[in-house]
């Protein structure tokens, strides 16, 4: 294992390298063997947090949902290696037993359906996946409180959350004296910025909320794979990505590009560094499909932008 500088996830007690792996394709893209490889290989570079949902993946014909966690937890049990890895999951937007969203019943029971899965007796960072306006905020952030005095989760965060309701989340738990949210999810890369940008952002800063942003590599946009609209037949992704090359996504590429001739680095690391450079991120979330792609990705932890590559990126997308 690598000797990989660790950041506080906020002010908690979790800590990470600048890039949290994404178990999104776990199950789906990537079999249980490939799986297994990839995690293997992240811990042996010192990586530390797996991110993963309950919902994942039951978007797929034949899928129930649960099979990243069931592919996470199988892993765990032959590796050994559960206290080497803090555990990230989800709750709130795979409907099922105990209701919906973030009903408490339904936070109950996806629990224990998450830790079965995963054959641990803890969650190191439980998120609420998205914000539920038919529950009070008031009843769900006790429901979690539960989960945290039996044990079975560490620290709460939020995904997917507007200011607005981050914020309250926030008043409430200060004012009744209940468990707080101390990490956000949201969606952030170099060409999707409006979501946290400004209003959130301010707030996880003042507030010390540890935020790992998801979509930083644009769905594949941001490795440079779609630079013209012949390229959008490349793959199923490729129709979505029409509307970043209408906008601001060519800048943003040949931005990226000029600074990949100055480092060396490739277009993802690039990416993810930048990334990780922004105030109140602790670490970008990314998926990789192989054991080399991990090994690339992972090359963003060394990479350090320059005051000025950073606002050459920064101003390309504005």
């Amino acid at each position: 294992m690598t000797d990989t500088p660790r950041r506080a996830l906020g002010a908690t007690e979790l800590a990470t390298p600048p890039m949290i792996l994404g178990g999104n394709v776990f199950g789906w893209t990537v079999d249980r063997d490939a799986s297994f490889r990839i995690l293997d290989a992240f811990v042996d570079r010192g990586g530390t947090m797996i991110d993963t949902a309950d919902v994942y993946s039951a978007w797929v014909d034949g899928h129930a949902g649960g099979e990243s966690e069931t592919i996470i937890g199988e892993w765990l049990r032959r590796s050994g290696k559960r206290d080497q890895v803090l555990i990230a999951t989800k709750v709130g937007m795979f409907p099922g037993e105990g209701g919906a969203k973030l009903a408490p019943a339904r936070i109950a029971a996806a629990a224990e359906a998450s830790l079965r899965r995963l054959g641990t007796d803890h969650i190191d960072l439980y998120y609420a996946h998205q914000d539920d306006d038919d529950t009070p905020q008031a009843d769900y952030l006790a429901a979690f409180g539960r989960l945290i005095d039996a044990g079975q989760v560490r620290v709460l965060g939020a995904s997917n959350f507007r200011a607005i309701r981050l914020k309250s989340a926030l008043d409430l738990a200060t004012l009744e004296g209940l468990p707080r949210f101390h990490a956000l999810q949201p969606e952030y890369n170099l060409v999707s910025r409006h979501k946290f940008e400004g209003e959130l952002q301010n707030l996880c800063v003042e507030h010390n909320i540890g935020v790992a942003p998801y979509y930083g590599l644009a769905a594949g946009f941001l490795t440079g794979k779609y630079r013209s609209t012949a390229d959008l037949s490349k793959s199923v992704r490729g129709g979505g990505m029409a509307d970043l090359l209408a906008g601001k996504g060519a800048t943003v590429l040949a931005a990226m590009d000029a600074v990949a001739a100055e480092t060396g680095a490739t277009l993802p690391q690039i990416a993810l560094a930048w990334l990780a450079a922004q105030k109140g991120v602790v670490a970008p979330i990314a998926s990789a499909t192989s054991v080399e792609q991990l090994e690339e990705l992972v090359g963003a932890w060394e990479l350090t932008l320059t005051p000025n590559q950073l606002a050459r990126l920064t101003d390309a997308g504005v």
